[in-house]
This record gives structure tokens, sequence and C-alpha cells, in this order.
């Protein structure tokens, strides 16, 4: 019997969700439009189990995204994926956001030596939620909120480091023409990230509480005030 986890992915901007079996993607979905995760997600779920031919009954997890990232994105994804284990009565699987970025970044790219990979979501101005590995997927920096200067990588020197994801594309001006730092701009999220990981925490029995499981923040909600005029 083969195992399907149903993986989703609302920690940016982007609204992406799919079906994992066994470790390996079976189908992915991905919304054009972008922050449409209140009124889009369920809606690309359904449209998702139909076009590969599953109901719900037939899933054996959810794996979601847990963070960091966007507040409102993350809340909406977490408890979605709650209340469908719930009602199904299937494990819930947390995935570190920035783990999978890099599980599915270095599986599309050849292994290179000398190099420091570390995934980026955007925070506020200048500051970033990153963490940094190698390319023998040893973490070298646990997940953390930094606020980004001209010196912040020079802890990984001699090793140059590549950068990817949306908190890397707000830096191109700040490294330009630095030799150690290269900023992938082509990087795309995908909840399809999460395959791996997923996999292996189904496989170990690693579920996370429905009831006392929350979204991995890292910093505290911060409302703003719209500056456009009513």
């Amino acid at each position: 019997m083969r195992n399907y986890i149903l993986q989703i992915d609302t920690a940016t901007e982007v609204c992406s969700v799919s079906i994992g079996t066994e470790g390996k993607l079976l189908a992915e979905l991905t919304a054009e439009e972008k922050n449409m995760h209140a009124s889009g997600l369920t809606v690309c779920i359904d449209r998702l189990l139909k076009s590969v031919s599953l109901d719900y009954a037939d899933l054996s997890a959810v794996a979601v995204s847990m963070g960091p990232g966007s507040y409102t994105g993350l809340r909406i994804g977490v408890s979605t994926a709650k209340g469908l284990c719930y009602a199904l009565d299937i494990p819930l699987l947390g995935v570190n956001t920035l783990e999978s970025m890099y599980e599915g970044y270095i599986a599309k790219r050849a292994g290179e030596d000398n190099l420091v990979y570390i995934p980026m979501l955007d925070a506020r101005r200048m500051e970033v939620y990153m963490a940094a590995f190698d390319e023998q997927k040893n973490c070298l920096q646990k997940t953390e909120a930094v606020i980004v200067d001209v010196n912040t990588f020079d802890v990984f020197a001699p090793k140059n480091v590549v950068l990817f994801g949306s908190g890397a594309n707000k830096l191109q001006e700040l490294f330009e023409g630095n030799v150690q730092v290269q900023i992938d701009r082509e990087y795309q999220h995908s909840s399809s990230y999460l395959s791996t990981i997923a996999f292996r925490k189904f496989q170990s029995k690693e579920g996370e509480d429905l009831i006392y499981f929350e979204p991995f923040y890292l910093k505290e909600f911060v409302a703003t005030v719209s500056k456009k005029l009513i």
C-alpha cells in the first residue's frame, strides 16, 4: 500500500500544495495569484486530489511548512493542516521551511565543494530568516533572524556562500562585486521540497501534537498601519 502525504506550504506569498509518496513528488499545484492563501488554499487542495484521482481518505498524513515565514500565511497553512489531520485522524508532520528549501535546492544542483548553502526568507528591511548548510547536509547555522550587512558571511570564509529565496533577492546590490557571495535569483519556492523530510518523519512516527502544535514564527507579529488613504 502506498503512503500519500499531502504537503502544504504557505510560508511565503506563494500558495503551494503537493502530494508526496515514499519521499517522491507525485503531483503539485501552485496558485498563480500571490497571497491568496485564505481564499484559495482549500480549493487548491481539492483540485490537487482530483487531479490524481485521490480522496481525502487516501491520505496517510499531512505535512506543513511550519515556518519561519509570513505570519498570516503560516497561520492559515497550519490551521488547515491541523483541521484535516483531526478530521481524518492522520498524523501532522511539521517541517522547518528553511530546511525544506535547502533540501529542494540541493536536489536540483550538483554537489559543489567549498560552498555554503543559505536559504533565506524576507523579513523587514535588511533582516532575513536564514540558516546555513554544507553540501553534505550538515547544519552550520541554525534558523535565526539576522540583520544582514557586508560582513555577515565572513564567518564562513574561505568557503563561498550561495544565497537563495525571497530574502536573498533584496541583497543583490549589497553584495555586488563580492566574489564570496553568490545570489541565485532563479529559485522558485515549492511545497514539493517538503517531500523528503516529510516522508522521513512519517517513517519514524515524528508526528506533531494536534492540540499544542503552533507555527514557528521565530519573531512576534508586529501589526503595521496602512499608509493608503481611506
